[in-house]
C-alpha cells in the first residue's frame, strides 16, 4: 500500500502474518520499521536486522521488544544512543550481567530503567541505591524484587549472599 498511516497499522497488528512483517521490515519509513520492531509477532531474525537500523527509534524499538534475542540486547546495551540502551536496560529479558554493565553507565537514565528492571540482581540494586544522583537511587525503593524482600525482612541477607557468590 502507498499510505504510510495503513503500513503502519499493519505493522502493528498482532494477527500480521511473519512474511509481512519481514517486508514490512524493509519499508522507507522508519515509522513502518519501528512498528514492526514493537510487534511481538516479529521474528527473532527480523529483530536481529532491525537492530543495525541507522534509526534511533527503530533501534528502541528492538530493544524494547521482549521477543528480542539475547545476543542482539547484548549487542544494543553497546549503542550510542542513550535513549536504545535505556530500552535495553528496562527489557525484563536482558541478561543480568548486561544489566550489571548497564547499571554503570554514565547516562543517569540508563541506570534509572536498570534500577526499575525486575530482572535487575539485588547487588546491583544495592549498588544503586547509592548512585550519585538521587532521581536513580530513591527509584530502587520502587523495584518489585527490592520491595519483596524489604518486605520478608531478607534485604541485608540477599545482598551479603549475591556478595558471596559474586567472589566464588
Amino acid at each position: 500500500d502507498q499510505d504510510e498511516l495503513v503500513r503502519m497499522c499493519v505493522a502493528e497488528n498482532p494477527s500480521t502474518s511473519v512474511d509481512t512483517l519481514a517486508e514490512l521490515s524493509r519499508d522507507q519509513e522508519y515509522s513502518v520499521r519501528s512498528y514492526v520492531a514493537q510487534n511481538t509477532n516479529t521474528p527473532p531474525e527480523t529483530l536481529d536486522i532491525l537492530s543495525r537500523d541507522q534509526d534511533n527509534y527503530v533501534r528502541m524499538s528492538v530493544a524494547g521488544n521482549p521477543n528480542t534475542p539475547l545476543e542482539t540486547l547484548v549487542e544494543l546495551s553497546r549503542d550510542k544512543s542513550e535513549d536504545v540502551r535505556w530500552q535495553v536496560a528496562y527489557n525484563p529479558n536482558t541478561p543480568v550481567e548486561t544489566l550489571a554493565e548497564l547499571s554503570r553507565d554514565h547516562d543517569e537514565d540508563v541506570r534509572y530503567y536498570v534500577a526499575l528492571n525486575p530482572s535487575t540482581p539485588v547487588e546491583t540494586l544495592a549498588e544503586l541505591s547509592l548512585d550519585q544522583y538521587e532521581y536513580v537511587s530513591t527509584v530502587v525503593a520502587d523495584n518489585p524484587k527490592w520491595i519483596r524482600l524489604k518486605e520478608l525482612g531478607t534485604l541485608d541477607q540477599a545482598i551479603a549472599i549475591s556478595k558471596y557468590l559474586k567472589i566464588l
